[in-house]
């Protein structure tokens, strides 16, 4: 947005700083249109892209689409661009808990056992709770989980 802006407002500024013989505000116009010139393309492509795989990852969290034949039908984008989104969004971590196959992404049930979270009543206090393989003790009362 801001090389936008940067474009449009740099062309009034190189004129006002021309008739008002204020160089440095015809300086900062032209410094200000050149940056927006060649900025303002990239920038935007690569906000587009990003937005493409904000919406595939979407895809395969919230719609629970796990093909790239299903993400591309859905979302309207080419196959080949649908496997680079997944490409980047794996290389990025931003599939935790999925893994991919081909062109099938699937749930990976195989999670570490210090992560996953576990229930129980506390033998002490009573408390029930939820709590992880690395930090197997009551919050209330700090007693250790008896695992069972």
């Amino acid at each position: 947005m801001v090389l936008t802006v940067m474009l449009i407002a740099g062309i009034p500024m190189i004129v006002v700083g021309a008739v008002t013989h204020v160089y440095a505000v015809m300086g900062l116009g032209i410094a200000f249109t050149a940056a927006g010139f060649y900025g303002c393309p990239i920038a935007w492509t690569v906000y587009g892209s990003n937005i493409s795989l904000k919406r595939v990852v979407g895809a395969v969290m919230q719609e629970n689409l796990y093909t790239v034949q299903e993400i591309s039908a859905q979302l309207n984008i080419d196959v080949r661009q649908v496997r680079a989104h997944l490409d980047k969004a794996f290389n990025r971590g931003y599939l935790m808990g999925y893994r991919r196959s081909g062109d099938v992404i699937s749930v990976n049930e195989s999670i570490a056992d210090s992560k996953r979270e576990l229930v129980a009543e506390c033998p002490n206090c009573g408390a029930k709770f939820t709590y992880t393989a690395d930090n197997a003790r009551c919050p209330y009362c700090n007693s250790p989980v008896i695992k069972q």
